[in-house]
């Protein structure tokens, strides 16, 4: 604890399990939102039209959790991260309840449906920005360092549900409720965690002078909105030399340059450039990039290939995505007890990087005669690879900053990842899009959009054709696992330089008590 700042909370052992099951329902709504909206938006846009816009409902969202998540991580640094959080959680559920009511009677009717849903959907991903970063730091504060890896391969767990759920959910609320409910069904469920945590989460408070860098929070958010609509609109909307990606990539580069010359000169720098002078930190962030660059820019056209290619339902396509969670829901877990158990976990991400790496080859492997049992094999190889990576490269992070930095490390390694995302998912969707071009896609009339491929075209072509369009298809979706290869093994490479720093047996500062006797100083 840094002088000058002096902390309050009752030194017992904290009762971990009430806070945890809210924390993970806080995870859950954050993780599962965008997944079951995706599936909505066939339903959305035919009510509302705005086919031309539709793509800002999930940009939108994208975009506001993507620029909140460092902001929200050194709020809860400065201020206290129960306070924070649950300010996230009410943002988030506002949000929800006006994404719901958008083009009602009550806001104005359907003539501004897609606008105003387009609006709410970025006030959503601001409250989301926080439930992402807020978990990770609150385990922090929680649980010192030597025992957070089972929490972590908890939370871990529950991002492979959740990549499975949403379409589960999304497709039953498509097909037997309202559109709408896409978005009512996370109020009660964050109500539940607001009023859980409320009550009976409490947590050390750090008070210090407290002095925001405003002016380094609006150019980071300038310089973040850039890179995503550059990651968003490259390649899609506008040409990647168009003036419009140039314009923004000039305006991405400024406003990153006079943000790292405040956030030198700053008492309380929104996100600390000296964390960055720390060898495994600033290693695991290029890692969470990497990560998040090989395995969410890749990972979408799994459900496009099962669905084309397969021929499964949305549902099933979500069904057989279940080898991917069960691989890496069982490493998580195991990676984390034994983390606990021995101290040791440097090997893990570069084991991690490695199964990664092979299962990135062997779904490049994917072709018109690939079965789903073989399929899911590949799948499990690649889920396995994430598991041993997904929550070891956050407590890393975590490890190698002070407690007072514990927001900011994990917005930063979360930001990190979400960044890595979106540059992925336009690379790879423009390689898609460029090997599509070359195969007999063109043999098929309409049954290209701006959504993808439709199915129910590829099943009423004549089976000769059929067959060499969804050649083309397959070839096209393994080019891009071929191009996810390298950046899989730079994970590994980059893993084998970190240094095993021994975990904390104890949490720095006093432990935090998350019962109801806890001291009325605590909050």
């Amino acid at each position: 604890m840094t002088a000058g700042t002096t902390a309050t909370g009752a030194a017992t052992r904290p009762n971990i399990r009430v806070v945890l099951g809210g924390l993970m329902i806080a995870m859950m709504l954050a993780m599962l939102d965008n997944m079951i909206v995706s599936t909505a938006l066939p339903r959305i846009v035919g009510e509302f039209g705005g086919l031309d816009h539709f793509t800002w409902v999930v940009t939108a969202y994208v975009l506001g959790s993507t620029v909140s998540t460092p902001i929200w991580g050194k709020l809860g640094d400065l201020y206290g991260r129960k306070l924070v959080f649950l300010n996230s959680i009410g943002l988030f559920l506002l949000g929800s309840a006006l994404c719901g009511m958008a083009g009602s009677a009550l806001l104005g009717g359907p003539d501004e449906g897609m606008i105003e849903l387009i609006a709410f959907r970025a006030v959503q991903g601001l409250g989301a920005g926080g439930l992402m970063v807020g978990v990770m730091a609150i385990i922090g504060d929680l649980v010192p360092p030597r025992e957070r890896g089972r929490y972590q391969g908890m939370i871990a767990g529950i991002m492979a549900i959740a990549m499975v759920a949403g379409p589960l959910v999304g497709g039953f609320i498509t097909d037997h409720l309202d559109w709408r409910w896409a978005f009512y069904v996370n109020l009660p469920l964050g109500g539940v965690a607001l009023v859980l945590l409320a009550v009976r989460m409490h947590l050390p408070t750090y008070r210090t002078q407290h002095r925001i860098d405003w002016f380094g929070a609006g150019l980071l958010s300038i310089g973040i909105t850039a890179i995503v609509l550059i990651t968003t609109w490259g390649g899609n909307e506008y040409d990647w030399l168009s003036g419009q990606i140039l314009g923004l990539s000039g305006l991405a580069v400024l406003a990153l340059v006079a943000f790292a010359f405040v956030e030198r000169r700053v008492p309380e720098p929104i996100l600390p450039l000296t964390l960055f002078a720390n060898r495994n930190f600033a290693l695991i962030s290029v890692i969470g990039f990497l990560l998040g660059f090989a395995m969410f820019g890749s990972m979408n056209f799994l459900p496009l290939f099962q669905q084309t290619v397969q021929g499964a339902s949305a549902t099933g396509s979500g069904l057989l995505l279940l080898p991917l969670m069960f691989g890496s829901l069982v490493v998580s877990i195991v990676v984390g007890r034994l983390i606990t158990q021995t101290g040791r976990y440097r090997v893990f991400p570069i084991v991690g990087g490695v199964v990664m790496t092979a299962g990135m080859a062997l779904l490049s492997l994917l072709d018109v005669h690939t079965s789903r049992l073989e399929s899911s094999a590949y799948m499990v190889v690649l889920g396995v690879g994430m598991g041993f990576l997904m929550q070891t490269t956050m407590l890393i992070a975590q490890n190698s900053v002070d407690q007072k930095d514990l927001g900011a490390a994990s917005g930063a390694a979360t930001f990190f990842r979400s960044i890595g995302g979106s540059f992925g998912i336009s690379l790879f969707g423009a390689i898609f899009a460029n090997r599509l071009a070359d195969s007999p896609m063109g043999a098929i009339t309409g049954g290209a959009s701006e959504t993808g491929v439709d199915p129910a075209a590829l099943r009423a072509l004549p089976a000769e054709t059929r067959m060499a369009v969804l050649g083309g298809l397959a070839d096209a979706i393994g080019a891009v696992f071929v191009w996810a290869v390298p950046f899989a093994l730079a994970v590994a490479v980059l893993a084998w330089f970190i240094r095993e720093i021994p975990l904390r047996s104890a949490a720095d500062g006093p432990a935090a008590d998350v019962t109801p006797e806890a001291s009325p100083a605590v909050h």
